[in-house]
């Protein structure tokens, strides 16, 4: 299925983007209107200015945004009918013409009868769950998706409800039912027909509740979700950020906050606290705790104000503060005890992104491999004292060096990307100096984006794990050292294959005037590819490693081309790069080495064998709804699944060290020492680390630990 980036009424960017400054060139005229038509005109204005392949607001463009927009509100089905689209259909192409006045006709369309519709669904579900489930009726539920026509009557959209809810309700009983049949304790449990009762109620109450917050969702949000039905239509990664979307997005990258550590969810009409981030403010306190609900909210010198009702993300900026401030949370206990707890905001430092390194033995022992844990390209623009990936990665070499290290591994699996000049710099790392990468922007105007410093931190024996997730500037500085015959690639089939420029523009500052509707919000939009110094884009093929080891998902489609409307890939002329310091000659004998390890290893047969079971389990979309074949189903699944349960628990990684600089701080930090066991004991039983240590120890063996300066 192809999918999009991540909406703004949903998790923000898991997938870091290549961003950097940028001042408009110019101001765009936009006419007189409210909030909403200016936001419109002027973010279709930057993106006509701005954008790598700007797309012509026309009849075209219109007839994408038409059916992304529906889709986006309602890719499962669930509230229109083909009654609905027919009445849509009359804007099919009329949506650039109302874009370019800066009105919003099909949009407010499309509002008002999906506001009927949720009445409509509303009641519908609530007279379903009010009678017992057949569970011995035979009968079969097809997921719904975007591929799915849309029902073509109310009757057909009533009947799929009722299958759906069932279908739920039968999901639950059989999860019940099996930890009933666990359990050893000879406890009494409800009859089958309780146990459906009750599960038709808590259903209930979480539709409830999610239909009430489907009704108070901000008309800022709704409008943000139609703003990026048209950056769709642009590609994946164009978007538009509302003011506090764009907040939210700069925490995720910098890696900190300021605030008092807590993550919340609505719970009926107040705010219930989630989880308590480990080593912040409200942590150390001990009197905030997880299930908490939060009824009030006051700040030093202020009455308390009381939150019922309040939306989530008004809640958070309540809660949320500068460093050194005071809240205080009027809060109701589990059992029911009321109190008032004051906390003491902080910087709260999301250390899980920030590099990290350990010391590994090889499997004989003879060798001692330096293990560097990069989850993003972090860097954070805004601190004086922030975060950077580049010199924390720096730090981390250096330690390794001073630890006499024969090797190293950099981990960028699951690295979303991040910062284009981290990026830049850290491949300087293991370089003389020479080009990295090439981005060409619209007109194909070229830089060639150069590491200048003669240094080379590190220029012994490398290997960089990488997977499908491994993204951006993940896949330049994978790419930049492939070319170079710098460091030996390992991993999955391909990376990501997200081989373009993303850079924010604060669209405040791209028109005059409009006071009165300011702030507008910020629109992300690519602006430039970026090519390895081989000429080739990443975009879409991403990076091949140089050995290619077994994955779990590896036959599920992922990655770029997966996307909604990619950028297509492309060529340009290659740069002249060269290097000395240290260059891979055996990759064939490495390649063989590696390859008759993992067709002897158990471990990565039986990820192979998995892979079949991952794949055949996400292209499932029937289930029986009676409800002894949909337990043979689900039991079948697990006892399957189960035979993989234990992949990953064995220790291939026994010598597991940290360096003895990070000990101290870590031990003296109740937080860091628990984090520091769980990173430690997940690089233990990790069978891809595992070979990439092999894979090092190949490599001293053949090519020796200055590679080819031992030979000069």
């Amino acid at each position: 299925m192809k999918t999009r980036a991540p909406l703004l009424f949903s998790a923000l960017l898991l997938v870091f983007v290549l961003i950097a400054a940028t001042r408009p060139t110019h101001q765009i005229e936009v006419p007189p209107g409210d909030a909403p038509s200016v936001i419109l005109r002027t973010m279709l204005a930057n993106l006509e200015n701005y954008h790598y392949q700007p797309v012509d607001i026309d009849d075209a463009f219109s007839e994408r945004v038409f059916d992304q927009y529906l889709n986006d509100v309602d890719g499962a089905r669930l509230f229109f009918t083909q009654e609905d689209i027919k009445a849509f259909e009359p804007y099919r192409t009329a949506i650039d013409d109302q874009s370019k006045a800066g009105e919003y006709t099909f949009y407010d369309l499309v509002q008002e009868r999906w506001m009927a519709a949720l009445d409509k669904t509303q009641a519908w579900y609530q007279e379903i769950l009010a009678e017992p489930f057949d569970l011995d009726a035979d009968g079969t539920f097809v997921d719904s998706d975007e591929k799915s026509p849309w029902p073509a009557t109310d009757a057909e959209l009533k009947q799929y409800w009722h299958d759906y809810m069932k279908r739920d309700v039968i999901n639950q009983l059989v999860d019940k039912r099996e930890e009933m049949a666990r359990d050893t304790t000879g406890q009494e449990y409800p009859s089958l027909d309780s146990l459906e009762t009750e599960f038709r109620g808590k259903i209930l109450e979480r539709y409830d509740d999610w239909f009430k917050r489907m009704r108070e969702m901000k008309p800022s949000i709704k409008r943000g979700q139609y703003l990026n039905a048209m950056t769709a239509v642009f590609d994946p990664h164009t978007s538009y950020f509302r003011p506090k979307d764009k907040e939210s997005f700069d925490i995720r990258f910098s890696g900190r906050l300021e605030g008092i550590g807590a993550t919340l969810q609505t719970d009926d009409e107040y705010t219930k606290v989630s989880s308590i981030v480990v080593g912040g403010p409200a942590w150390k306190g001990k009197e905030l705790k997880e299930d908490d609900v939060i009824m009030g909210v006051r700040q030093d010198g202020q009455e308390m104000v009381d939150i019922k009702g309040m939306p989530l993300e008004d809640v958070v900026d309540k809660i949320r503060g500068k460093k050194g401030t005071t809240v205080h949370l009027k809060v109701r206990k589990p059992d029911g005890v009321i109190q008032e707890i004051s906390i003491e905001r902080d910087v709260i430092i999301i250390d899980e992104t920030y590099a990290k390194s350990l010391i590994l033995d090889s499997e004989e022992g003879n060798e001692k491999v330096g293990y560097i844990s990069l989850p993003s390209f972090y860097a954070d623009f805004e601190n004086n004292d922030g975060r950077f990936s580049a010199k924390d990665v720096e730090a981390e070499l250096q330690k390794l060096k001073d630890q006499d290290v024969d090797g190293i591994i950099l981990d960028l699996r699951n690295n979303g990307g991040g910062s284009l000049r981290d990026v830049v710099d850290m491949t300087g790392f293991f370089i003389p100096e020479g080009p990295v990468v090439q981005v060409a922007g619209r007109g194909m105007n070229k830089e060639v984006l150069k590491d200048k410093d003669r240094r080379v931190q590190y220029d012994g024996p490398l290997v960089v794990l990488v997977n499908q997730y491994s993204a951006s500037a993940s896949e330049i500085l994978a790419a930049a050292l492939q070319d170079y015959g710098r460091a030996v690639i390992v991993g999955s089939n391909s990376t990501f294959g997200k081989g373009t420029v993303q850079r924010f523009i604060d669209m405040d500052r791209t028109i005059a005037g409009h006071d009165d509707a300011k702030p507008l919000g910020t629109v992300k939009l690519t602006m430039q590819k970026f090519y390895r110094i081989n000429g080739g884009s990443t975009q879409l093929r991403g990076v091949t490693p140089d050995i290619i080891l077994p994955d779990s998902r590896s036959l599920l489609e992922t990655g770029e081309k997966e996307q909604i409307a990619p950028l297509a890939w492309s060529e340009i002329d290659p740069a002249k790069y060269d290097q000395d310091i240290y260059r891979i000659q055996h990759l064939d004998a490495l390649k063989a080495r590696s390859a008759a390890r993992v067709e002897a290893s158990p471990t990565f047969n039986r990820i192979q064998e998995n892979a079949q079971r991952v794949k055949r389990q996400r292209d499932r979309n029937t289930y029986p709804l009676s409800l002894t074949e949909y337990e043979e189903l689900q039991q079948a699944a697990r006892t399957e699944a189960e035979m993989y349960d234990d992949l990953f628990e064995d220790v291939v990684n026994p010598g597991v060290l940290n360096l003895e600089v990070d000990l101290e701080p870590i031990l003296a930090d109740e937080s860091k020492t628990a984090r520091n066991d769980d990173f430690k004991d997940s690089v233990s039983k990790d069978v891809y680390i595992r070979e990439a240590v092999n894979i090092v120890a190949d490599l001293i063996e053949l090519e020796g630990k200055k590679g080819v300066a031992d030979r000069k």
